[in-house]
């Protein structure tokens, strides 16, 4: 029964938020619009609040673009709280990755990267649930560099970060590039976060502790 249990599950993840592949810009929206029919993840509805990710190693989420924080902005903020911090637009990933890593490990904080999508039901619970200061207790020095499937994919790509799913979630090596280590996609509804919880917690407990 558990093993049937644990398929039932992760095929529940796999029609959660499965990632869109690469196709030019009219096939892309053509194929995106089908697909939303079919999986739920719809642009037009109003996600409701679970985060997305399937299985591998990892899981993540996805929110509005914000603005870039100010010079020392990150040293106001409270320390013990999950935070999101939106990648530079056209950077290179790798580059960006490293030298994010190192602002955060100098607050005595972990960083993941993560790749999510506004059309991502999943993604979309477990942003509100960070946002509501749910998920601050479970991962207090954690943040998430957060990347857009659709509009940053090829660059992310370039430097190693592909999934089927999303959200995801994933551990950057100290160059930079994609580590291979991951978890991606979710559950739709309100057990995405319970879901993703405990696997964001076997993918940072492969990453080196903070100094």
């Amino acid at each position: 029964m558990a093993g049937r249990e644990a398929e039932a599950l992760t095929a529940a993840r796999a029609r959660a938020c499965p990632r869109p592949s690469p196709l030019t810009r009219a096939a892309r929206a053509a194929s995106t619009l089908a697909a939303l029919a079919v999986l739920g993840c719809s642009k037009t509805d109003e996600p409701k609040r679970d985060p997305s990710v399937t299985t591998t190693t990892a899981t993540a989420t996805t929110t509005a673009t914000a603005a870039p924080a100010p010079s020392g902005f990150s040293m106001m903020l409270p320390q013990n709280q999950l935070r999101f911090v939106a990648a530079a637009k056209g950077a290179d990933v790798a580059s960006l990755v490293r030298d994010e890593s190192q602002k955060q490990k100098a607050l005595g904080r972990r960083l993941l990267v993560y790749v999510g999508a506004t059309w991502c039901e999943p993604c979309q619970t477990f942003h509100h649930a960070a946002a509501k200061g749910e998920l601050d207790g479970a991962f207090p020095d954690l943040t998430l560099l957060e990347f857009d499937a659709d509009a940053d994919g090829e660059r992310l790509r370039a430097a190693g970060y592909t999934s089927r799913y999303i959200p995801l979630f994933a551990l950057p090596s100290a160059d930079g590039r994609a580590s291979g280590k991951i978890i991606e996609g979710s559950v739709k509804g309100d057990r995405a976060v319970a879901d993703i919880t405990p696997r964001l917690r076997g993918l940072l407990a492969l990453a080196e502790p903070p100094r």
